[in-house]
This record gives C-alpha cells, structure tokens and sequence, in this order.
C-alpha cells in the first residue's frame, strides 16, 4: 500500500471511539481520505445510529474534503465483523480508540482484532495528547523482517507528515548488537523501503522490553509507536502476541501494528 485512502472506525458511542474519530480526522487533514464509521451490535439501533451520523458529519464536515460515511455490522463476534468490513471496503487503515486495562471489554475487544488480523490497525489511546507526528519509533526484534512491504505503510504515513522514523531495538539480555546476518539485512531492508525517512538504528539493553520501549519513546517525543507483530510470521516461530499487547493497552500514544 503506497497511500491511503480509505480509514475504518469502529464506533461504539464511547469516549475512546470519539478519542480515535477525532485522532482519525486530524490524520486525514485536509487530504481526500474517506472515513467510514462503523457500528457492531446485535441490537442495532439504526434511528440513534444514523442521528449520531449526522451529528458528527456536521461536526467535522469543514474539516473533511469527503464526507463521512457509516454502516452497521451484526451477526457474528465484533472483531470478523470489523475485519470483514475491511476487506468489504477495502479500507487501507483501520484507526480505533481504546482506553487501556480500565476496561475488560475493551481490553479483550482492541487485544484480540489486533492480534488475529492481518491488516495495519493504529490504536490510539483515549488518554493520548499526541495530535503531530513528527517522530516514529518501529519497535524491531532480533529476527529478520518477515515480510517487508508491510513497512510500505508505514513509509505511507512517514510522508505524509514528513515525520522521521527512529528504529529500536531492546536487548532483554546481553550480546552483541546490530552486527548479526539478521541485523545486516534488516538494515538494508529499512534504507530501501523507509528511504530517507529513516533516521538510525539505536539498541538498547534492559531486561523489561516494555519498559525500555516506553522509555525511550518519552525521552526522545515519540509520537507514534509502530510494531510488526510475529503473529502470522513464516521465517520464525509465531509469537502468542504478549508484546503487542501490552504495547497497545499501555502505551500513552498511538500504536501501530502492519503485516
């Protein structure tokens, strides 16, 4: 994917949805990007539905070049509704709100889509002050990059806001950093699919991964945290997911996760 052009929100009413709606539209700027809403339940309400619709298209109507569209999705667990709206719409980013471990419903719903599936997904937390993205930090392991083109969105997005990307790599024991085969060709493959809006490569050693990332990303003004998850991988062993995770329910600005 070279750009984007269509973003699926989930929508539920909540304050995290209104958080990732309007996290959404400032991503979208003044570009021609469709956003469409989405609502899942098994109860759907269309009359409150398409009132809230129309609410929101007159909020942000000036600051949309296309008009906002909406559909309800039911008949199936929330997270296959989501994805099979994605793959109907084609839409190329989906962008939704979460508000952390406070809420187990939430908690289960934002884990669980982002780790089944396959298509880049920016959770923004409700809590986020971060509107800008000027600098990205892409959270990357030790093994080589499974499937590099899916660098291609975040390159995408780099662009469009001419925003840096800064390479991290935490170390949970020790060893020798960046000089491995694995090391040698994920450099490579950034240079060539990042271009120069990669920055560097830093590596750090600390034995809680998490808290590592989350260091750095507060000493150095990260704006947005981007991870390729092992979930479906080839080349390795497929993670359970555990670090993803947490990066997407603690974190305090947006996350991306690309496939």
């Amino acid at each position: 994917m070279n750009t984007i052009s269509k973003i699926l929100v989930p929508y539920d009413y909540s304050t995290s949805a209104d958080k990732a709606l309007d996290y959404a539209v400032q991503f979208v700027a003044d570009e021609k990007i469709n956003i469409n809403l989405i609502h899942v339940s098994n109860n759907a309400d269309n009359d409150k539905m398409r009132d809230t619709y129309e609410s929101l298209s007159k909020k942000y109507e000036n600051k949309l070049k296309i008009p906002m569209t909406w559909s309800l999705g039911w008949d199936g667990p929330v997270t296959d509704v989501i994805m099979e709206a994605q793959e109907e719409k084609k839409s190329d980013l989906i962008i939704m709100g979460t508000s952390g471990w406070s809420l187990n419903k939430d908690v289960s719903l934002t884990s669980k889509l982002v780790k089944e599936s396959k298509y880049p997904i920016l959770v923004v937390p409700e809590d986020t002050k971060k509107q800008e993205i000027k600098n990205i930090s892409l959270v990357l392991g030790k093994n080589e990059i499974d499937k590099p083109t899916a660098l291609k969105t975040l390159l995408s997005i780099s662009q469009k806001f001419n925003a840096k990307v800064h390479v991290l790599t935490i170390q949970n024991e020790p060893g020798t950093f960046g000089y491995t085969e694995s090391d040698e060709k994920n450099e490579n493959t950034l240079m060539y699919y990042l271009e120069n809006f990669y920055s560097e490569h830093t590596f750090i050693e600390n034995p809680d991964i998490v808290e590592g990332i989350f260091s750095y990303v507060n000493e150095h003004d990260i704006d947005m945290i981007a991870i390729l998850p092992r979930n479906h991988t080839k080349k390795a062993i497929p993670s359970d997911g555990l670090l993803t995770k947490e990066l997407v329910l603690k974190a305090t600005v947006p996350v991306l996760t690309i496939e």
